[in-house]
């Protein structure tokens, strides 16, 4: 156990790397922006009275590209429960021209450069005279900051020094998690998690046994997802490691794999192919859950008789770490005992320290992403 929400079993490696607890303890005393956003004391740029005034709003669309997006889509979804309005997310080019769209939206635009080609596409696309809109970008003179003038839209100023990918615990993601109406002071858990020791000691130990296995060779993140609500918030996981680390000819390849669906295709490989692979298991508790019909089950499968899904699901997740266990394939294992704010906010602020920490042993810069801006120079070039 991390947390109280959350139980954590580590790799089995006892490999330790002593300098991970000084890094550590010198990015959480040196606050950057990144991790003043994760701390309860970060201010938000955005007022209440923005909130309120769209407190009675039930429909909500938000545009934008990877870390603008990816966060807020993962908040929703793992907390979909919680929250009483619609929202649906444009994260990609997509044709919309025969979509007969009856109903106004309150249109949450976010591009931290303002020039982002798909968001401000969508945007052309998308938003109707009698929509509603909020620009989330940087205080500058670009292309969505204009625009939002023109259409005399709220705009709230996105934090220079904070990239997409590490935008969530900032305005970018927790303006759209009050507009679902919760708490964004509940996600930001830092204060609490550095003072925590378990949480501090399993994110080191964590540290190193990644590193180790990379040494290792084995480049591939494996994510064995049993909650399908989290599936946003692994490709929010996704694009942190893949674009913070993928670098100088180094980083992971993090991979979703949706349970148990999945152990009906790639799971045979996992288990018998290359093993240039390590595995995250993900699991989280369902209360009241759909139960089987015992009834209609045959006494063939009488072993169904009387449970529920939430039951079944957990044990085909004990039963593949038993299978990995035997065949010696390194994983790590996180089961969440409570679905809410705080929960979420833990594990955002885990996989960021972990993240920043693993960029720093492989000696590449975690927060910039210069290969990318290659294909957006380019693409600009061919459309000119």
């Amino acid at each position: 156990m991390i947390t109280s929400q959350i139980n954590f079993t580590n790799f089995k490696i006892k490999k330790k790397y002593p300098r991970i607890r000084a890094m550590l303890n010198k990015i959480t005393k040196n606050k950057n922006e990144v991790i003043k956003s994760l701390s309860k004391n970060y201010k938000d740029v955005f007022s209440n009275a923005l909130v309120k005034k769209y407190k009675k709003t039930s429909n909500f669309r938000i545009i934008g590209m990877g870390g603008s997006i990816l966060g807020a889509n993962s908040i929703y979804d793992f907390l979909n429960k919680k929250i009483n309005k619609n929202f649906s997310f444009v994260n990609n080019l997509q044709a919309h021209k025969n979509k007969k769209i009856k109903k106004n939206y309150t249109n949450l635009i976010i591009s931290k450069s303002g020039n982002t080609i798909e968001t401000i596409i969508n945007s052309n696309l998308l938003i109707n005279k009698n929509d509603k809109n909020i620009f989330v970008t940087e205080n500058k003179k670009n292309y969505l900051h204009i625009l939002a003038e023109k259409l005399k839209a709220d705009i709230v100023h996105h934090n220079d020094y904070i990239g997409g990918r590490y935008s969530v615990l900032s305005e970018v993601g927790m303006l759209p998690a009050e507009l679902m109406g919760l708490n964004s002071k509940k996600f930001r858990q830092f204060n609490a998690l550095i003072e925590n020791k378990k949480f501090l000691n399993a994110l080191i130990l964590n540290v190193g046994s990644i590193f180790y296995l990379i040494k290792k060779k084995k480049f591939n993140s494996v994510i064995i997802n049993y909650d399908e609500k989290s599936d946003s918030f692994f490709k929010w996981y996704q694009q942190l490691i893949a674009e913070s680390l993928g670098k100088k000819n180094k980083g992971l390849l993090p991979i979703i794999s949706t349970m148990p669906k999945d152990n009906h295709s790639v799971m045979q490989l996992y288990l018998d192919g290359f093993k240039n692979n390590f595995f995250t298991f993900f699991y989280v508790n369902e209360n009241n859950s759909e139960k089987i019909l015992s009834p209609k089950i045959l006494n063939s499968k009488k072993f169904l008789k009387n449970k529920n899904l939430s039951q079944i699901i957990y044990s085909q997740k004990k039963a593949t770490e038993n299978v990995f266990n035997l065949k010696k394939l390194p994983f790590r294992s996180f089961q969440i005992k409570k679905r809410d704010e705080k929960t979420l906010g833990e594990l955002f602020c885990f996989f960021i320290l972990e993240t920043i920490l693993l960029g720093k042993m492989l000696k590449v810069d975690p927060y910039n992403q210069p290969a990318v801006e290659l294909i957006k120079s380019e693409t600009k070039k061919i459309l000119i």
